[in-house]
């Protein structure tokens, strides 16, 4: 690859990922008082969360089986009120325990 067309590459990376975060601050003016587009914007975040670390839970560990049952375990354990560092050591315990035992 030429040197030019890695330079032009990382620009029109830098000039896409500004026009993202820019354009919605330099159009909208205001507060957003529309019902759909707060409660749409209020859950961006966790859905890109959950987008990026739902397939890395199944397919981080040795069998896909044992990424399920522990995402399971610890969505149940999340469910009745577990705070996040308990819910990842149980999550770690039953993917070890999978592992190794069945």
């Amino acid at each position: 690859m030429e040197k030019h067309s890695i330079i032009l590459y990382i620009l029109l990376g830098i000039l896409v990922t500004n026009l993202i975060r820019v354009l919605p601050m330099v159009l909208i003016k205001g507060q957003i008082r529309n019902r759909f587009v707060r409660s749409f914007l209020y859950y961006v975040p966790y859905v890109t969360l959950a987008v990026m670390t739902f397939p890395d839970i199944i397919h981080t560990t040795m069998t896909p089986v044992s990424g399920v049952v522990a995402l399971i375990v610890g969505v149940v354990a999340a469910w009745y009120g577990m705070k996040l560092f308990p819910v990842a050591a149980i999550c770690c315990a039953v993917t070890y325990l999978i592992e190794h035992f069945i």
